[in-house]
């Protein structure tokens, strides 16, 4: 197993942010979005990386990126390292397949959550209210069910250490507008079921992810990451069974282990046994083979 990359150092390049996963560099024109192998869960950052974990996050972002290219323009300018500015190349080493050079753009101040199976908060919700951010779903649903339809459920977007809040359609028009939000609804319905059907094909069914969206002017674009696993529930059909959770090549499992010792999801968190570290990266490495047949000398 390759040692892991918690946080990069590019000195002669402007550090912009450091989110839970990703390093962004502001390098003028564009940024560089470097992915680390940080994990978090329930918004709190682990203390220990994943190894690999951003390589493969890069990796399948960019396969996705490409797929849904004809629905909707992205922010990707190339994720190959040759491409980038003169400047990168003395880190040409720590950029190497976890980095892509993308265009600055507005993030909208919603996540575009679509749900095509009850899970997670969205099953939570269903149990008390029989709905999903305002949505009315049919009687009777068990966890992790496909729903009749995929539901467009957004969220709030929180600081790190702060849970999103789940919203209606409503909530989420008042905060960008009625006409984006509308936009972003449908995009957002179209590019999942695009590669639910993709991923299906393969195997994998995407129960649910999260998109976010960017302006550059009037222009509404993809931008950060894609139907990965820190973005999406990704479960192998073989073995999916409604009427409980679902075994998968997500951070789930991960999940899973924190609610196992009770930890009460509060910084700081609890370190990761050896075990969990190497089991949460060969999900996520089988999840960028199932996807996109490769693993990328991973």
């Amino acid at each position: 197993m390759n040692g892991s990359t918690k946080e990069t150092q590019l000195q002669a390049l402007n550090l912009v942010k450091r989110g839970k996963v990703r390093d962004i560099y502001d390098l003028g024109d564009a940024l560089l979005m470097v992915a680390s192998d940080r994990i978090s869960a329930f918004d709190v950052i682990m203390p220990e990386a994943i190894p690999d974990k951003g390589k493969i996050l890069n990796q399948i972002s960019l396969f996705w990126f490409q797929i849904t290219a004809p629905i909707v323009a992205n922010h990707v300018i190339s994720g190959d390292i040759h491409a980038f500015p003169e400047i990168c190349r003395p880190y040409a080493d720590q950029l190497a397949g976890r980095a892509m050079l993308v265009k600055k753009a507005q993030p909208l101040s919603i996540e575009c959550v679509v749900r095509g199976y009850i899970s997670g908060s969205g099953w939570k919700s269903y149990q008390q209210t029989q709905s999903i951010c305002g949505i009315k779903l049919p009687a009777g649903l068990k966890e992790s069910d496909q729903l009749p339809e995929p539901i467009f459920t957004p969220s709030t977007k929180e600081e790190i250490g702060v849970h999103d809040i789940n919203i209606d359609f409503d909530e989420a028009s008042r905060r960008i507008g009625r006409d984006l939000a509308e936009r972003v609804r449908d995009l957002s319905l179209t590019v999942y079921r695009r590669g639910a059907q993709a991923a299906l094909d393969k195997g994998i069914i995407i129960a649910d992810t999260k998109f976010e969206f960017g302006l550059i002017g009037n222009d509404l674009i993809l931008i950060d990451e894609v139907l990965t696993p820190d973005s999406s529930r990704f479960w192998p059909e073989s073995e999916y069974r409604p009427g409980g959770p679902q075994p998968s090549f997500d951070k789930q499992y991960l999940r899973d282990y924190l609610e196992s010792i009770q930890w009460n999801k509060k910084p700081p968190a609890p370190h990761l046994p050896e075990d969990v570290i190497a089991k949460t990266r060969a999900k996520y490495l089988e999840a960028l083979r199932s996807i996109t047949g490769s693993n990328y000398g991973i």
